[in-house]
């Protein structure tokens, strides 16, 4: 019973370990959630009320608006306090200033001059003089200040009860004219000693502007338990929208108790794991071979996580934007590796799972949604160097006209649309264009290939290539004609024709090392396969696999082309050398092992339609005589013998496939060499 059950175990350890990858992400998932209440009601300003007649729970205070928090904020920075601080020493000196420069005058009046200066001076000073300077300049007269004395005791005053330096040496002057003592001795004395007594304190007004913009209450007003909020159908306009977010932001913002944390917990738990359900379903039903691969499945975790991870921390700095993370770089790295359905399905599931934790769920859920779409559709090729700013110009523009078409109807005009918000979707669609390092990196990580990578492999100018060109010139010849029959004919049943080129370009690598045993590098007559026998003939052929293989992981080639040079023979057989084994050897029981190739056989449709192109353009260079009819027997004998031999029993491969693959294969061989179609005379 303990063997039956450990058997088991093992015959499913690949299904267990993708439940336990789905499990850790959805525990991950919701302990990254916040512990909050959910607001059960969705609405839009000006937009009916689709739900039934609101009271309120509990009592709350109402929300000011932005608009209304942004005017009270101006209002204080037109009317905040200017704080000035009296500094009696410099009144002292000036005091002192006067006498001495009365004293030098020698005036015959110096004591009743002194006497009725120092008087003058004194009452200036008891007003205050304070210096004017670029800091005061936009402060009208009647601009509010704080006088603080030695004692730090302050006198709230207008800016028009103290004298600035100019206006204090004007009252001298019209006081010393009203009392006809127009002697330029005195006056000159007392307007040479005037300094400002008064200091403008500007880090002392600025923390009590800072003090009271910060201590601006973000609420006014309040609903009472019971009240009715708003009726069925009823038009949220900017007062009920108001009320209706300070409700809502209150519910979520309640301290819940222990017994609500654990209910929110499980209900978090529930609708995480019918997300991933249904992603683990679609994957396992419809896209079998992203299912099939364990870092394919822990790949798609990381990514969601990684987004949902940035989004909670973005969320965190209220002075961010939650736009401004690069979220459609989610569809085209799934597209990239999984192609369009799979980043799809993927990018709506974690757009779903991420709205749990961004304000204003259905707005974020419909923008990002749709602009997701519009790349994920208009973009069509991530190889070119022109695509990578289109794709942020498209992806910039959705989020833009999305954004403009919700503000419109928010708000009603075209005037309040916040446009600065707009500076976030340029920075996501910037940072979009980091996704191409990023599928870079995760083609090392998880072992994927990209069509960039593939277009540098495919290029004749690589090293392997034009290795391969100079040392066998034919097979070269070969594998581009392979090639453009592969590339075409996985266009007719649909695969990647980019992946099947690729890997036609390199599957005969392999015969580098003994060029000259392949008879498509044969120019001089002389076949070196004269001086073997049947069994090293068979063996040399055959090695040019396992030759092609070392070769290939010597030059680092991805896995996914190695298993074109793995697979492009399967576990066929070298028909020539094993009949003239049997033919001369008839009383010998042949083992067919001796010239059968080690294989796989192939598993994929690019890996199948290579095999038929590279036997089919092989064995078309030693037809004695080219027609539609030579040409169609032999497409039809090289295919139908690899059909007979089980070679595509593990691809989807359909009979109809194999029959529009053999009228392909037909008019492009009857292209190639030129075959006159005969008509009717």
């Amino acid at each position: 019973m303990k063997n039956s059950i450990i058997n088991k175990i093992r015959d499913q350890h690949e299904f267990i370990f993708k439940l336990l990858l789905f499990i850790c992400t959805i525990i991950l998932v919701v302990f990254l959630f916040p512990r909050e209440a959910k607001f059960k009601y969705e609405f839009q300003k000006n937009s009916a009320w689709a739900h039934q007649d609101l009271v309120a729970p509990f009592d709350f205070a109402i929300l000011k608006s932005p608009q209304e928090i942004e005017e009270e904020k101006r209002n204080l920075q037109q009317s905040h306090l200017l704080y000035f601080v009296r500094n009696t020493e410099i009144e002292k000196t000036s005091s002192s200033l006067f006498i001495d420069n009365l004293s030098s005058k020698k005036t015959a009046n110096f004591e009743s001059y002194k006497n009725f200066g120092l008087k003058l001076l004194n009452q200036v000073y008891n007003i205050g003089v304070y210096q004017p300077s670029n800091k005061l300049i936009d402060f009208n007269s009647n601009h509010a200040v704080l006088l603080l004395n030695e004692k730090n005791i302050g006198e709230e005053l207008e800016l028009s009860d103290l004298f600035s330096t100019n206006a204090a040496k004007e009252f001298i002057e019209n006081e010393l004219n009203t009392l006809n003592l127009n002697d330029t001795i005195l006056s000159s004395a007392l307007i040479a000693a005037i300094n400002p007594n008064l200091i403008f304190d500007e880090n002392l007004t600025i923390d009590h502007l800072e003090n009271e913009l910060n201590n601006i209450s973000s609420t006014r007003g309040g609903i009472l338990s019971g009240q009715k909020i708003i009726s069925t159908g009823e038009l949220i306009n900017e007062e009920k929208f108001l009320i209706l977010q300070s409700l809502k932001n209150e519910f979520e913002n309640k301290i819940v108790g222990s017994d609500n944390t654990i209910l929110i917990l499980i209900g978090q738990f529930i609708i995480v794991s019918i997300l991933f359900y249904s992603l683990f379903i679609f994957l396992k039903n419809v896209s079998t071979e992203v299912y099939h691969e364990n870092k394919n499945i822990a790949f798609i975790m990381l990514i969601m996580l990684g987004f949902l991870a940035l989004t909670i921390l973005v969320v965190k700095f209220s002075s961010f934007s939650v736009y401004l993370i690069p979220f459609c770089a989610i569809p085209i790295l799934f597209r990239t590796f999984f192609g369009n359905r799979i980043a799809l399905f993927v990018f709506v599931i974690t757009t779903f799972i991420i709205s749990f934790v961004v304000p204003n769920s259905f707005e974020f859920i419909l923008i990002e949604i749709i602009a997701g779409i519009t790349t994920l559709y208009t973009i069509l090729n991530v190889n070119k160097r022109s695509e990578l700013f289109f794709t942020a110009l498209i992806i910039f523009i959705s989020f833009s006209v999305i954004y403009i078409g919700f503000s419109i109807i928010h708000e009603g005009s075209i005037t309040k649309i916040n446009w600065s918000n707009l500076k976030w979707f340029g920075i996501s669609a910037g940072l979009t264009l980091f996704t191409y390092p990023l599928i870079y990196l995760f083609e090392k990580m998880f072992g994927y290939i990209s069509d960039v990578t593939l277009l540098e492999l495919s290029d004749t100018n690589n090293k392997l290539l034009r290795e391969l060109n100079l040392k066998a010139p034919g097979t070269f010849q070969h594998s581009l004609q392979v090639a453009n029959l592969a590339e075409e004919a996985i266009r007719e049943i649909g695969g990647n024709a980019l992946l099947v080129r690729t890997g036609a370009l390199y599957h005969d690598i392999g015969k580098m090392i003994n060029p000259a045993y392949f008879i498509e590098n044969q120019s001089s007559g002389i076949n070196p396969h004269d001086d073997l026998n049947y069994e090293e003939s068979a063996s040399i052929i055959i090695n040019h696999v396992i030759l092609g293989i070392e070769m290939a992981k010597k030059n680092q080639l991805p896995e996914q082309l190695i298993d074109f040079i793995r697979t492009h023979h399967g576990t066929t057989k070298t028909q020539y050398f094993l009949r003239m084994f049997a033919i001369e050897n008839p009383d010998l029981n042949i083992e067919d092992k001796m010239f059968q190739y080690h294989g796989p056989i192939p598993f994929s449709k690019e890996t199948a339609v290579l095999m038929m192109a590279d036997g089919v353009e092989a064995a078309s260079r030693s037809l004695k005589t080219y027609s539609i009819e030579t040409i169609t027997e032999l497409v039809n004998t090289i295919i139908d013998y690899q059909v007979k031999e089980n070679q595509f029993i593990n691809t989807d491969i359909t009979f109809k496939h194999i029959t529009l693959i053999k009228r392909l294969f037909i008019k492009k061989l009857t292209n190639i060499y030129h075959v006159r179609v005969e008509y009717p005379k």
